[in-house]
């Protein structure tokens, strides 16, 4: 004959249970703090620090003609210039990224598959300065092209490009099977399938991960210093020429001596992080009015 658990055994069980609910929340509100609040002050700081140097002349201005120790001149030139190389690397990127995460959550099985992966995970792990030095050795160098936007734009999409297919392989992953067998049922072919229902079902988290490889690139330093190479002058044409960028404007003003070129530093530095946190906020709010309208 089995015997019943007593009544304060099952208490017992019950505060223990509850106690250790209570520690993993407590543990994890910790660590989401430890997370959250470093980045908090970062953006806070620098904002603040940045946002009284903001001016018309600041963001209609260039360098040209204006020394670091006189106080003036602005960012246009290397507005233009972060428009056009992100731009560009993400033209490149994107399409790219996409189409090889298409590939391997889709399409890949076998040892091509599994290459593929490989290198996509070594791709990762690169440091950015090696993406520019081997966007300055095939295209500024053998190539004979000289510094331009567009040998940054390369570099920056060698760095795009692992972020993309890793993330949108992850979400096409998560897509249940049960919508690809619909449209099986249907008739439809395998791309068929894949174009008009399961990139469709993973549109939210594929401008997600774009979002977050174009912050990824959008703050890189190192490969435009050998590829972009900077200039004080406005520079529309990023196929030819040296040109400039928020990071390199940042990078080459913040190791300045005078206060007046630190105190553009930090205002681009502001500039950027608002600009980088506005696309990725028009992104999600565009992604859930899109939610939206399907739903209705």
């Amino acid at each position: 004959m089995t015997t019943a658990t007593p009544l304060w055994v099952h208490r017992r069980r019950y505060r223990r249970r509850r106690w250790t609910a209570r520690l993993a929340a407590l543990a994890v509100g910790s660590a989401f703090l430890l997370a959250v609040v470093p980045l908090i002050l970062v953006l806070t700081y620098t904002i603040a620090r940045g946002l009284p140097h903001f001016s018309w002349v600041f963001f209609t201005h260039s360098l040209a003609g204006v020394p670091p120790s006189q106080a003036g001149g602005g960012i246009a030139a290397a507005t233009i210039g972060s428009l056009e190389q992100v731009g560009l690397a993400s033209l490149i990127g994107l399409p790219l990224g996409l189409a090889v995460a298409v590939y391997l959550a889709e399409y890949g099985t076998g040892r091509l598959a599994t290459v593929t992966r490989f290198l996509v995970d070594v791709m990762t792990g690169i440091p950015s300065i090696v993406a520019g030095l081997f966007a300055y050795t095939f295209i500024v160098i053998s190539l004979h092209q000289g510094f331009s936007g567009l040998a940054a734009a390369i570099a920056l999409s060698l760095l795009m490009v692992p972020i993309i297919v890793r993330s949108a392989e992850d979400i096409l992953a998560g897509i249940p099977r049960t919508l690809r067998e619909a449209g099986y049922a249907l008739g439809l072919r395998r791309w068929r399938v894949v174009v008009s229902i399961v990139l469709p079902a993973a549109r939210s988290g594929l401008i997600t991960g774009a979002m977050l490889a174009v912050a990824r690139i959008a703050g890189e330093t190192a490969p435009l210093l050998l590829t972009a190479f900077d200039n004080s002058y406005i520079n529309a044409n990023p196929f030819r020429g040296q040109q400039s960028a928020l990071p390199l404007f940042i990078y080459n003003q913040a190791q300045q001596a005078y206060q007046p070129a630190i105190d553009r530093a930090w205002a681009a530095a502001a500039t950027l992080v608002l600009a980088i946190t506005g696309i990725y906020i028009i992104a999600r709010l565009l992604t859930l009015r899109k939610s939206g309208a399907h739903r209705v």
